[in-house]
């Protein structure tokens, strides 16, 4: 500890003691040695290390945190790709024992390429790293005394705008009137932009569970339920329609050319993620800006669909793409083709604001989604610990607290965990 700054004071202490102002020199050191008593103190940064990564998991989302030598630790998220991985995160933190976390882009690139054969280029792998990537930002932060937005360039906003996500599609097979009406509260509740999901495997209307070709009536369904919502909402209020990559190529075309007069923010993922091709045969036909990316992994996953001009927004999830490094990394690739970053996001509030970060350092931000459930569901609220409200008026005020600027409440999480795997032990 001889290069911390409380080991500084105190032999500055100990040598004015000799000096001839003793009296008033110890005096005043000792002042400033209490102060630091009482609050936290870290050594010089070449002194941090890795002790422990641990974790624990509720629900669809793995939360990571790793612990080093001194009072601080960091916490990341990641979402989807992460069942049955609690092993995988268990060898990677065994990796990490020892080292210094403040190079996260280096400990990333390693672990990346170091997994070339184990799976590296998608799915759990890079959501895991994820995790482990937001956790080390965190970690830098908290070390330096600084906002993840500050060590990533600074930032271009104070505050991101984010769409609220109705998830109406708990509702079974929701009338026009309950999509105008979910859009009416989101409004009313401040946000400027609502989303909806169309794609439903309980239409009556399907006339196969496993061909998702949409019927003339399911069409027909699709445009009335967005087109209430327009003339509930009015023109100035912007609608995103998410079709979650279920359909096939030409139910993709119909929904994009159908929607041109209700003038959506986007379609999202009308086909599935695998054939660029055929997104780019849909967003050369159509009018309607042409949304995806969420099931994208890392900056490789967007070099072709930028470059062909495939998509008109990309989506990618910064829980589960690669982590915060990545997702700024694949934010400034997009802008060189003037392409609108808008992330997907369905973690937590922690994750929220490990992704707002990244998007009040790039300059090419557009809109950051919101799930209206962490409004109102009071276990999003119970797992982190926030000061302040989550959304205000339809936008998330970016910290300034050093690292993410929220923390994990594993007393809250813990009723939360999932069944049958350790939690944080």
């Amino acid at each position: 500890m001889s290069n911390t700054r409380r080991s500084f004071i105190t032999k500055a202490a100990v040598a004015a003691a000799l000096s001839p102002f003793a009296g008033w020199s110890n005096g005043f050191g000792q002042a400033l040695s209490n102060s630091l008593e009482r609050a936290p103190h870290h050594s010089s940064p070449s002194d941090l290390k890795i002790t422990d990564v641990k974790c624990g998991y509720s629900g669809g989302g793995l939360f990571v945190k790793i612990f080093t030598n001194q009072d601080i630790w960091g916490t990341g998220e990641a979402v989807d790709a992460v069942g049955g991985t609690y092993y995988m995160v268990q060898q990677l933190g065994r990796r990490l024992r020892g080292r210094s976390p403040l190079t996260p882009n280096r400990i990333f690139e390693e672990f990346r390429k170091g997994g070339f054969f184990g799976g590296a280029q998608s799915g759990i792998y890079v959501a895991v790293l994820s995790a482990f990537d937001a956790a080390l930002w965190d970690l830098c932060g908290k070390a330096l005394g600084l906002p993840v937005h500050q060590l990533m360039g600074g930032k271009f906003r104070d505050k991101v705008r984010v769409y609220c996500d109705t998830e109406l599609y708990a509702v079974r097979n929701p009338k026009p009137e309950d999509y105008a009406n979910a859009a009416m509260q989101a409004v009313g509740n401040g946000y400027t932009a609502v989303k909806f999901d169309i794609d439903s495997a309980t239409d009556p209307n399907k006339f196969d569970r496993y061909n998702w070709t949409a019927s003339n009536a399911e069409l027909e369904r699709m445009f009335d339920s967005i087109a209430a919502v327009r003339k509930a909402v009015g023109p100035h209020v912007d609608i995103c329609v998410d079709m979650h990559g279920r359909y096939d190529a030409p139910t993709g075309r119909k929904v994009a050319k159908m929607m041109e007069p209700l003038n959506l923010m986007w379609l999202e993922e009308p086909v599935p993620a695998d054939n660029i091709d055929v997104y780019k045969t849909i967003t050369q036909e159509t009018s309607t800006p042409i949304c995806g990316g969420e099931n994208f992994y890392l900056g490789y996953g967007y070099t072709r669909i930028l470059e062909q001009a495939a998509i008109d927004i990309i989506m990618p999830d910064l829980q589960k793409c690669g982590g915060l490094g990545e997702g700024q990394r694949i934010a400034n690739l997009a802008n060189l083709y003037y392409t609108p970053f808008s992330p997907h996001m369905v973690g937590s509030f922690l994750g929220a604001m490990a992704t707002a970060h990244v998007c009040a350092s790039v300059p090419n931000f557009h809109i950051l989604e919101w799930q209206t459930l962490s409004d109102t569901e009071p276990k999003w609220k119970e797992i982190v610990t926030y000061d302040k409200p989550f959304i205000e008026k339809g936008f998330l005020v970016v910290s300034d607290k050093p690292g993410i600027g929220v923390e994990l409440n594993l007393e809250g999480l813990k009723k939360y965990a999932t069944p049958g795997i350790p939690f944080f032990e």
